[in-house]
């Protein structure tokens, strides 16, 4: 599919706005959104040509619409691929990698802060067919090399880390892949393009779930994977054509309106978060702030250098407390006490949402995982929105002030 023509080297705020496949004969200003599931094809040969992959051309909407492809040329030239895949949403978008780039035998190192869902579904679900896995400490390159065996195919990051925001060196982690043989993927949710584009670095793959910041305002589920042409072609492609976690027409066109304000919004949110983890860690409830725009995050340097100095828009905070059994209660009683903010597990919102990662994102992991994640039950996440910094302080306080 042809693209719309643009010159080369702009800036990513102008691709955000910019890069999609070229306007049909209407000449469209705002990217059209094809709600259709097939394609009439000019003549048999052509929908032979095109069904085999002889031909270029949209045959079914489970294979490509041209929605979606604009969705997919814009995220790419955010991140600097040479191609992206979306999907229906961000866990389908690493279920899609797993069964794109794995076999029974193969091995996986990936980092034991990450996602929940993201775990479960390494560590439990395709361990029942056959593919191995460590997980590691996130910011422990020697953990990370020594857990390296001869069959390991693919080390897997998320940087910063949800919740607790631990940051990863890319480059390193690169190296050691290439080294292997193998490939690096990177969850890019938190940083987003905008602050860090983790192919310039040495990953060969960044997952995103759009449901998060490239749509920004919580309205659809979506993910992606950018990689080379030939990695999304050859790999991705056939898999997502027979299993079919396909992205919507409808939730690409609302990610690709999402995108076009990404780099706004991710400068304001993360210029708030950063306000907001400086007053938090002055506030005598409060034990301690992870976020990595604040000098005290262990991986502070490291964070600015690869996010373009900025901390993102994610920040979460422990709750003082007593005694270790009151944790939990002092944490859902800030929680409770909430009048503005919203009490909800997603993030990358323009409403600042808040959440207890132990019993929702995290609770499908035993105690003891949560424990080696170091997801201790008095841990609130906040993701921060866009919302008068005043007010989403006065929220706060309502609890803190009152344990």
């Amino acid at each position: 599919m042809s693209q719309v023509p643009l010159p080369p080297n702009l800036h990513i705020n102008t691709l955000a706005v910019h890069a999609a496949v070229e306007r049909s004969a209407f000449g469209e200003n705002s990217e059209a959104l094809y709600l259709t599931s097939g394609y009439v094809q000019p003549d048999a040969a052509s929908a032979a040509a095109r069904f085999g992959g002889e031909e270029e051309g949209y045959t079914y909407t489970r294979s490509g619409n041209p929605t979606v492809t604009s969705l997919e040329l814009r995220l790419a030239a955010m991140e600097g691929s040479e191609a992206a895949m979306a999907t229906a949403s961000g866990m389908a978008a690493i279920m899609l990698m797993l069964f794109s780039l794995l076999k029974s035998g193969d091995h996986v190192v990936f980092s034991q802060s990450m996602f929940g869902s993201t775990i479960k579904l390494i560590g439990s679900e395709f361990a029942r067919f056959g593919v191995e896995s460590a997980v590691v400490p996130q910011t422990d390159l020697d953990a990370w090399r020594q857990a390296i065996r001869p069959n390991t195919r693919l080390l897997f990051a998320e940087t910063p880390t949800n919740p607790l925001t631990d940051v990863c060196d890319i480059a390193a982690l690169a190296t050691m892949a290439r080294d292997q043989g193998a490939w690096l993927a990177v969850d890019n949710c938190f940083a987003t393009p905008v602050l860090q584009r983790p192919l310039a670095m040495g990953a060969d793959i960044v997952m995103h779930s759009g449901t998060k910041y490239l749509d920004g305002q919580g309205r659809v589920m979506a993910g992606a994977l950018c990689a080379t042409e030939v990695m999304v072609r050859e790999r991705f492609l056939p898999v997502i054509k027979n299993a079919g976690m396909v992205l919507s027409p409808f939730n690409a066109w609302v990610v690709l309106k999402g995108l076009e304000t990404l780099d706004i919004r991710m400068r304001a949110q993360s210029a708030q978060a950063l306000e907001l983890a400086q007053w938090l860690e002055q506030h005598p409830a409060v034990q301690r702030v992870y976020y990595p725009g604040l000098q005290s995050h262990p991986q502070h340097d490291l964070a600015m250098r690869q996010m373009s100095g900025l901390g993102g828009a994610v920040l979460s905070f422990a709750v003082r407390t007593p005694a270790a059994d009151e944790a939990r209660e002092r944490a859902f009683h800030v929680l409770d006490s909430l009048q503005v903010l919203s009490l909800a597990t997603n993030l990358g919102d323009t409403k600042t949402l808040a959440c207890h990662p132990a019993s929702t994102s995290h609770g499908k992991l035993t105690e003891a995982q949560r424990q080696a994640a170091g997801i201790g039950q008095g841990l609130i996440r906040v993701a921060v929105g866009l919302e008068h910094l005043d007010d989403i302080k006065a929220d706060l306080l309502r609890g803190l002030d009152t344990l």
